[in-house]
């Protein structure tokens, strides 16, 4: 596939986005959080998209595409792979708008995002290893099908959709100096790009991805889509291969990109739990491990996390809590 395919996203089209979702989600906060702020030497912000109706940003993107479905493709129906977020999302928006939703994911799939998708009434398809399995037969389902396939990166809406966050994040603390953003596919991170290259172009953005699964990563390096491994227990960072039409905006515009570690994303994890009081999953944790990992060069500047999504199951929750050093008791 060609990126010349689709036309990048402007300001103008987050702009837009914005007016078709505002009467279907809230605004989501952007928090100080004093415990953030030690441990990474400078002001922190979190953008808590956590805090959406689907528990993650995705499904800023999913009402946007949706809503704009000609009635043709309301018709035959949408389907979509995902390893639950971009599925929630689209599953949210098809229950408002009436559409009917197919979803594939992978055979061991988040279930705390399966019930969350069968229960806003999409029909989920189980099938694969992995993201790239279960998207590849969602590609098949939709040729068979007839449905209106919703990639979840290379959608032009999805990106603008997903812009607004970042939008918001501006019109909330117009003096951000960095935004750190978390990258499996890119749709975020580019949205991220496309508004903060438009509204303020000093402030820097940077994109965070797993180690152990750094397509997007090795994407961005090259300028050309790569493919690789596959390991890291963050699903939402969790892709073997990048996505042509946000590689192509974030080769213009992301000014830098970090891998970290699965201790360094178990760790964040653990401590955006403690210091937000929020629940948190991995991928949204996944710029508080960037953050740490630059603290050096991050001194003196006014620095937002994107966290992306709270959906994580309680084993998952465990994990990262067991992980953990032992507490010493003190009273108070």
């Amino acid at each position: 596939m060609d990126a010349e395919r689709w036309v990048a996203p402007r300001l103008a089209d987050v702009l837009e986005a914005r007016r078709a979702i505002a009467p279907h989600l809230p605004w989501t906060p952007l928090l100080a959080h004093a415990g953030l702020a030690e441990l990474v030497g400078t002001d922190v912000l979190v953008k808590h998209e956590n805090h959406l109706p689907t528990g993650a940003f995705k499904v800023r993107g999913g009402v946007n595409l949706v809503s704009r479905l000609s009635p043709d493709e309301r018709h035959r129906g949408v389907v979509a792979a995902s390893t639950g977020n971009h599925g929630q999302s689209i599953a949210f928006a098809g229950r408002r708008f009436g559409v009917r939703v197919v979803v594939c994911v992978p055979e061991n799939a988040n279930p705390v995002k399966l019930h969350a998708m069968r229960a806003l009434g999409a029909e989920i398809v189980e099938h694969g290893r992995d993201y790239d399995d279960a998207r590849e037969h969602c590609e098949r389902l939709a040729e068979t099908g007839g449905y209106r396939y919703v990639h979840s990166g290379n959608e032009p809406l999805l990106i603008a959709g997903v812009g607004t966050h970042t939008l918001e994040a501006f019109e909330q603390e117009p003096r951000l100096d960095v935004l750190v953003v978390p990258i499996g596919g890119g749709s975020g991170a580019a949205g991220a790009c496309i508004v903060a290259k438009a509204v303020a172009p000093a402030c820097e953005v940077i994109g965070v991805q797993a180690e152990a699964a750094p397509a997007a990563y090795l994407s961005w390096q090259s300028r050309s889509v790569q493919e690789a491994g596959m390991g890291t227990a963050a699903e939402g960072l969790a892709t073997r291969v990048g996505f042509e039409l946000p590689q192509s905006i974030l080769w213009e515009h992301l000014d830098e990109f970090v891998l970290v570690r699965e201790d360094e994303l178990r760790a964040a994890n653990r401590l955006m739990i403690e210091h937000t009081r929020n629940l948190v999953e991995s991928a949204g944790a996944a710029p508080l491990a960037a953050a740490l990992r630059l603290r050096g060069r991050l001194a003196g500047k006014r620095v937002a996390l994107v966290c992306t999504g709270g959906n994580c199951t309680l084993d998952q929750l465990r994990a990262v809590l067991d992980d953990a050093p032992p507490a010493t008791a003190q009273g108070g």
